[in-house]
């Protein structure tokens, strides 16, 4: 990677690395540094990563040395690790798992935490925040703490830059038997209900159960289509106890109710919906965000949230973790003695609470690059083409005049898109179409001029899943789809998205929108994603941060013009 000073990677003493596109182990570095760093910007000539606190502390989960690390961070660059770096980054690494929680012995009501020397629980000792969670100290090597702050105290330690490894333990809950229909872990291949979990998935179970079975919190990270799900039902059957699944909507509900009753052989009855339509509290239940976070005022108490205590839970599946509202995260700091289970395609969130994820769910256990999969066949190859769409005098003169948000909005909403779409649907005949977009307006506008029906918040579920299965059965060939589509929906068969607007500079929006075609699709295993931008606007600008993840994973955007005779790619 690096050789007489060509390495791709100028590092910065800031923790910063720029990363040149122009080189020829461009794609190499990217992957490497996709490890330990973030990325956080992508213009055409440099890339931009970032060491955080966090990304080393998930690389030292995932098993990464400080000396690892310090060796691919040197051959990757070209001038070398500037005087600083090095000691800081050894520094960071080795605070992971300097600090360990047990459980008190024939005590419950206390955990204790332990340090590896004096020193660190003298200068914890200092800090206010976490006296008044009661931690007090033991012995030199020793603080003990109420085990009701399990939760609180390994927020306020990472907070404090001092990640905990806990192991204090967790309970069993009512035991469940779960056994797979067909082969489950060892069967020929995937036929009908028999089927067999792939080598990444099984990978993925082993690390969340970690060592002799010591594990019991983290996070798998997996994009769309990956078979999260199957990880998740992988666990359970593992664990053989009562699990709670919380998802993103009722629509995922449905989706993981199907999938426990088509994999395993648990019955209607062991299987219930906790949503906004049903309270069915069973030894396998499935939950909304949504219902949880339901409160009759906006001052009132969250009537549902009692759920994490009705019945003996082993296991609690935060499906979508990413999208976990503040309100479950407090709930969750409560039940750290239940085994907590996070999937999603990206941790990246827009709030900024990454830290909360890592300390209260649990560190990344398992991640596996998207190009990867996309190598070995289990997800589609997808070209990523951006199409520059002109404003016409009239829109262009609306958003000259309007205010900075208002001129995001008028740009987004450019009608000249509807046509753009609707050149590109007939360049992709047959083909699985999703139109995607951020605002009702425009949708509607679309659904309109392109004859095609429409789903968004207003839909009822039953009108939604009759389209979804209309689509899945090739009956209907292309979809409109507002935000609701950009998670936990399964249509495998799509294999074109046009993404219309979206919600300014969500990484995370336009991450789960490419994954709605990344099912792996018969013949070429091929899918294309547009996403449609208003030229010379402040849309380009945020569509360039919404890239910021996929860049990340290793997927180019071809910029092209759209024109009147069509696109030009």
């Amino acid at each position: 990677m690096n050789e007489n000073g060509k390495g791709a990677c100028i590092v910065r003493k800031d923790r910063t690395i720029l990363l040149e596109c122009g080189h020829p182990g461009f794609e190499a570095a990217g992957t490497a540094l996709a490890g330990f760093a973030e990325l956080v910007k992508s213009p055409p000539a440099y890339h931009t990563y970032r060491i955080t606190h966090l990304s080393l502390w998930n690389a030292a989960a995932a098993g990464r040395t400080a000396p690892e690390i310090l060796e691919l961070l040197a051959m990757l660059s070209r001038w070398g690790i500037p005087a600083g770096l090095e000691e800081e980054i050894r520094l960071l690494v080795s605070r992971y798992g300097r600090l360990q929680l047990h459980a008190a012995p024939a005590d419950g009501s206390l955990i204790i935490l332990r340090a590896d020397k004096p020193e660190l629980l003298d200068e914890l000792a200092g800090k206010a925040s976490l006296g008044e969670l009661g931690l007090k100290r033991a012995s030199s090597l020793e603080s003990r703490c109420p085990s009701e702050n399990r939760g609180l105290l390994k927020q306020e330690l990472t907070r404090l830059g001092f990640p905990v490894l806990d192991y204090a333990g967790y309970r069993d809950g009512q035991a469940l038997d779960v056994t797979w229909r067909g082969e489950g872990r060892s069967g020929p291949g995937s036929s009908g209900n028999s089927f067999r979990l792939r080598d990444y998935q099984e990978e993925a179970v082993c690390r969340f159960e970690g060592i002799g079975g010591s594990g019991g919190s983290g996070v798998v990270v997996l994009p769309c289509g990956a078979g999260k799900t199957i990880v998740g039902l992988a666990v359970l059957e593992s664990l053989q106890c009562e699990t709670l699944i919380l998802t993103s909507s009722a629509t995922s509900v449905s989706q993981w109710r199907e999938e426990l009753l088509r994999r395993t052989g648990l019955d209607e009855q062991s299987v219930g919906e906790y949503s906004g339509e049903k309270r069915e509290v069973r030894p396998i239940t499935v939950a909304t965000y949504q219902i949880l976070t339901h409160r009759r005022s906006k001052g009132g108490p969250f009537i549902h949230m009692n759920l994490f205590n009705e019945r003996k839970w082993g296991l609690i599946i935060y499906d979508e973790v990413h999208l976990l509202p503040a309100p479950v995260f407090r709930a969750t700091a409560d039940i750290q003695a239940t085994r907590r289970l996070g999937l999603t395609a990206t941790l990246v969130r827009e709030d900024g609470r990454e830290g909360d994820v890592f300390s209260l769910i649990g560190p990344k256990c398992y991640d596996l690059p998207w190009k990867v999969l996309e190598q070995q066949g289990w997800i589609a190859a997808v070209d990523c083409i951006e199409v520059i769409v002109p404003m016409d005098s009239e829109i262009r003169h609306k958003y000259m005049y309007a205010g900075g948000k208002e001129q995001f909005r008028v740009a987004a909403g450019n009608p000249a898109k509807a046509a753009a779409a609707a050149r590109i649907i007939g360049a992709h005949p047959g083909a699985a179409v999703l139109v995607i977009g951020q605002y009702l307006d425009q949708l509607e506008h679309l659904a309109a001029c392109l004859n095609a029906p429409l789903i968004t918040g207003k839909t009822p579920q039953q009108e939604r899943s009759g389209l979804y299965a209309a689509f899945n059965e090739g009956r209907l060939k292309l979809l409109v789809v507002s935000k609701v589509a950009n998670f936990a929906v399964n249509l495998p068969d799509a294999s074109v998205a046009i993404e219309v607007s979206g919600a300014y500079g969500s990484r995370q929006e336009e991450a789960q929108r490419l994954g709605r075609i990344l099912r792996p699709k018969p013949g070429e295993n091929k899918a294309y994603f547009y996403t449609l931008v208003s030229g010379d606007s402040r849309e380009q600008d945020f569509a360039l941060r919404r890239r910021l993840f996929l860049t990340e994973q290793g997927y180019d955007y071809d910029v092209c013009t759209e024109q009147q005779e069509g696109v030009i790619l």
